[in-house]
């Protein structure tokens, strides 16, 4: 959770930034980069590969397009919004697809 986090904040400082023109949000996009890196291997540690990297990458889309709309003054059409939910709901299948009660493990 603590790597999506930080991918959210790398992905708007990477959108402050202005193409790493303004120096304030270039350095907070490094420091988000180097975070999100260290806790999403951190993860990897405990959780498969395809699954913790599906979830990072689908939290941190889904966090960046809704804080992108609210901070960044980006549009989020009923479209988009709707992608996202497919989103959401992939990650919510690949968790309980996952799960010991749904593979017969007790």
């Amino acid at each position: 959770m603590l790597a999506s986090a930080f991918e959210i904040g790398y992905a708007l400082s990477v959108g402050g930034s202005q193409a790493f023109t303004v120096l304030s949000w270039s350095a907070a996009a490094l420091v988000f980069f180097l975070l999100t890196l260290y806790f999403l291997s951190a993860a990897l540690r405990t959780i498969d590969v395809g699954i913790g990297y599906a979830v990072w990458a689908g939290i941190g889309s889904v966090g960046a397009a809704v804080f992108g709309s609210i901070l960044l003054d980006q549009p989020l059409t009923l479209g988009q919004a709707f992608w996202l939910a497919v989103i959401i709901a992939g990650i919510v299948w690949l968790k309980l697809a996952d799960s010991a009660k749904l593979q017969g493990r007790a």
